[in-house]
């Protein structure tokens, strides 16, 4: 285990420790159930406080879920905090005034919560999605940019720089039904690829003017799906 994670693991304990240590110290084990339920959800609060970074969606937002959620579970632990030691300070007979007004919170970080990392989904699906649609745009662009490094004939290379700046002025949005027609557009480039490798002049030509073709019934198809 890596020193920085038994550091992480070691600060965790000490409010457990020290909690512990003065619960037990200060006033035995001999307890109502009232306090032992406050007991138990101020454990509860503290421990979903320490698991929260584990709840958080990996994405580009990352950050910004993190802080929201860890946010959510602070003020839960704090305001669990304060309940459950004044029910345990009250120390009541009756157990069902602490459980019902600790369950009632904790119902209303729950709800809380988890409509939060719904959300955090939810937006990170988006990135998810506005990324893998700019990426067919993007990566098209450069295989065909890294392309034109590689011819030297005038004429050929007009006709491939005609081809990139279709696709670098492509829109970035795509759509499901467009994978056909996207599928084929990166098969022309690699068969490009293949024909610059081999510096057949007349199959980089009618690829490219076939590719442009392609290229056009994409952002065409497009403008009709949005």
């Amino acid at each position: 285990m890596k020193k920085k994670n038994v550091l992480w693991i070691v600060l965790d304990l000490i409010f457990l420790i020290i909690f512990n240590a003065i619960f037990f110290m200060a006033g035995g084990s001999e307890h109502p159930t009232s306090v032992w339920i406050s007991y138990g959800f101020i454990h509860f609060a503290y421990l979903m406080l320490i698991f929260t970074p584990f709840m958080i969606r990996k994405s580009k937002s990352s950050f910004v879920f993190g802080y929201s959620l860890y946010s959510i579970s602070a003020i839960y632990f704090f305001i669990e905090f304060v309940t459950g030691i004044i029910f345990i300070l009250i120390s009541p007979e009756t157990f069902q005034s602490a459980f019902l007004v600790q369950l009632s919170i904790a119902g209303l970080y729950g709800i809380v919560l988890i409509s939060n990392m719904i959300a955090n989904e939810h937006t990170a699906d988006t990135e998810e999605k506005s990324q893998s649609q700019i990426a067919f745009v993007k990566d098209a662009s450069i295989k065909i940019k890294g392309l034109l490094e590689l011819i030297s004939d005038k004429e050929t290379k007009k006709k491939v720089e005609q081809v990139y700046d279709t696709i670098y002025s492509s829109p970035v949005k795509t759509h499901p039904n467009l994978e056909q027609v996207e599928k084929r557009i990166l098969q022309s480039i690699n068969d490009i690829e293949l024909a610059v490798t081999t510096e057949n002049k007349d199959e980089i030509i009618s690829i490219s003017k076939s590719l442009l073709l392609s290229i056009n019934e994409r952002n065409n198809l497009l403008k009709t799906m949005h």
